[in-house]
């Protein structure tokens, strides 16, 4: 049997790792915010994909690498234009800011095709990338450790962009482990857009990617110590972002906008998060596969 002492410990630790991990808790498109659903719970109608687990995805190869943790498919399709900026608001296990402050961050779309988006299976999509951050500058903070104060990530959707139905990915790569193959924690998520306008951008077929499928473990970028050498340039993973995207670049909070950029430039504003109703929702919490067990001796 085991003791309430070491219990007691086991379940401290879970929950300081819960707290570590997390999802993506709201996305604003242009003028409208969506409100994420927790992840495991009972789904509400929202654009943004939902995942079963706030624990990371491990492995260049794992299939949950696409949206995240079992994503599921969303009911809703938000309404966007070309230009639009999408701002993306990770929250932690418990609601609270993100955690994580080392590592770069992604954005990636692909076209649902003629479908809409909320029935489109992503699991083989063409993936093309629309912007990549790393350091704020020159061997100082990387820009995810800005959504530490609540801020959220900003990027804008390609002022070129052909008119259709599209999936933006938001992805986030944690190095604090990443020394060793298998340590780089990614956590993707996924969001339903329809864009109108009348633009004609679109990338070649050699900017298209699959995912999993665009990474290695052994990429410099991501078996990467990220704390030896901050001066040293760092390696994004996967593709260049795709020729036809102008401006390249992502916008993160207003607390960089004065700072000046070594791999992309920073600027723009905070979003208000989420309303107090929904922070103060109960969160369910997940144990790993371990703790489970334990729970279950007699």
């Amino acid at each position: 049997m085991i003791s309430p002492i070491f219990l007691s410990i086991l379940l401290s630790s879970s929950v300081q790792l819960v707290h570590a991990h997390g999802w993506l808790g709201s996305v604003t498109v242009g003028s409208q915010t969506f409100i994420g659903n927790v992840p495991n719970a009972s789904p509400t109608g929202t654009v943004i994909r939902q995942i079963d687990d706030v624990d990371p995805v491990k492995g260049a190869s794992n299939a949950f690498l696409n949206c995240g943790q079992n994503a599921q498919l969303a009911s809703d399709v938000a309404q966007a234009n070309p230009g639009d900026t999408v701002a993306f608001t990770w929250v932690n296990g418990d609601d609270g800011p993100w955690v994580h402050n080392t590592g770069p961050m992604q954005t990636y779309m692909t076209s649902c095709g003629s479908q809409d988006c909320s029935s489109f299976d992503s699991s083989d999509a063409s993936w093309f990338k629309i912007q990549e951050q790393g350091r704020i500058t020159p061997g100082g903070d990387w820009a995810m450790s800005l959504m530490n104060t609540g801020a959220p990530a900003n990027v804008t959707i390609p002022s070129n962009i052909a008119p259709g139905n599209y999936l933006i990915r938001h992805e986030l790569i944690a190095l604090q482990i990443a020394q060793t193959e298998g340590g780089a924690e990614f956590y993707p998520a996924c969001v339903q857009l329809t864009i109108g306008g009348t633009g004609t951008g679109t990338p070649t077929g050699d900017e298209l990617v699959k995912l999993p499928g665009a990474y290695s473990d052994t990429d410099p970028g991501i078996l990467v110590d990220a704390y030896s050498n901050p001066n040293a340039d760092y390696v994004f993973p996967g593709p260049p972002v795709a020729a036809f995207v102008s401006g390249n670049t992502t916008d993160t909070s207003a607390t960089a906008a004065a700072a000046p950029s070594s791999s992309t430039s920073t600027s723009g504003s905070c979003k208000k998060r989420r309303s107090v109703e929904v922070v103060n929702d109960v969160r369910p919490r997940t144990l790993s596969r371990v703790m489970k067990s334990l729970l279950t001796q007699e």
